[in-house]
């Protein structure tokens, strides 16, 4: 079976376990989903199956989208609600102090990664470090925030925003960020994926429903992952040579708009992706 399941991560639950979930649901051993969510986190999480597992790198994953929800006055060490409280101070903003300050976080801003995030330093993920007490230096990154703005405010001292943003972005960090900014502190205690890999979260199903569901009706096919690159169809014998790890000359080949990679079709079979490299399309992906 090749292709992906857009799964609405349920609360709690690893990327990695539902992946897991996936794997045991169809039979197949090659699952892999991409854009790790935290398990505090729900939303969008694309499970990639079989094959398709080959086009998680090639996904354009540029723009995602969440919504989050912010608790003022408190701080802890993981800047979500699982961690440990390491300030409580008194709430003083109001709606219009919260809105002002949000664009401080438009554009391209810098970020300081936080401790306990799956990046890695000499081969170790640092949320082990950060369980162990121990804080290195990260380097700052520059990510890009789309829109930031205000959803809610109750007036006392939880919030919700929605954030469009480029890979990469922390929203932990911007709501850490933000709690400094008001001289209050804040963490994140809900976060909501509702776009990310192309998909938005109404295109997705619940980890049960997909579990109860008859897969020929949940999966979808492999090439839908990658409908930011173009097509490009072949004929019977290129197509033979083309699964076979062929190249193909662009000048035999019909190409009208230029792209990084291209979806190559016999009819409407999806035989994988090509590349284009000294004047040849060479194969990258093959089904």
């Amino acid at each position: 079976m090749n292709g992906f399941v857009l799964i609405n991560k349920p609360f709690g639950a690893t990327s990695f376990k539902v992946t897991g979930a996936v794997k045991r649901k169809t039979g197949e051993k090659r699952c892999g989903h991409a854009g790790t969510l935290d398990p505090i986190a729900t939303g969008v999480l694309p499970v990639m199956i079989g094959r398709a597992t080959r086009l998680i790198d090639l996904i354009d994953d540029n723009k995602k989208a969440y919504k989050a929800e912010i608790v003022f006055g408190l701080t802890t060490d993981t800047l979500d609600c699982e961690g440990e409280v390491l300030t409580d101070q008194p709430v003083n903003v109001t709606e219009e102090q919260i809105r002002s300050a949000l664009k401080d976080f438009e554009g391209e801003i810098t970020q300081i990664p936080p401790m306990y995030s799956a990046l890695s330093k000499d081969g170790v993920k640092l949320y082990k470090l950060a369980r162990k007490g121990v804080e290195v230096e990260r380097k700052p990154r520059k990510v890009t925030v789309f829109s930031i703005k205000l959803l809610s405010f109750d007036g006392v001292d939880t919030a919700e925003i929605e954030v469009v943003c480029s890979k990469g972005t922390y929203i932990r960090t911007i709501i850490d960020d933000l709690g400094m900014k008001l001289k209050c502190g804040a963490f994140m205690s809900k976060l909501k994926r509702t776009y990310g890999s192309g998909f938005s979260l109404d295109e997705c199903i619940s980890l049960q429903d997909f579990l109860e569901s008859d897969i020929k009706d949940t999966v979808i096919p492999a090439d839908k992952a990658v409908m930011s690159f173009p097509a490009i169809f072949v004929t019977q014998k290129q197509a033979v040579r083309f699964q076979n790890g062929n190249e193909l000359d662009l000048k035999r080949l019909r190409i009208i708009e230029k792209a990084s990679y291209y979806r190559v079709y016999l009819g409407k079979k999806f035989l994988g992706l090509g590349e284009i490299k000294n004047d040849s399309l060479k194969p990258k992906c093959v089904f």
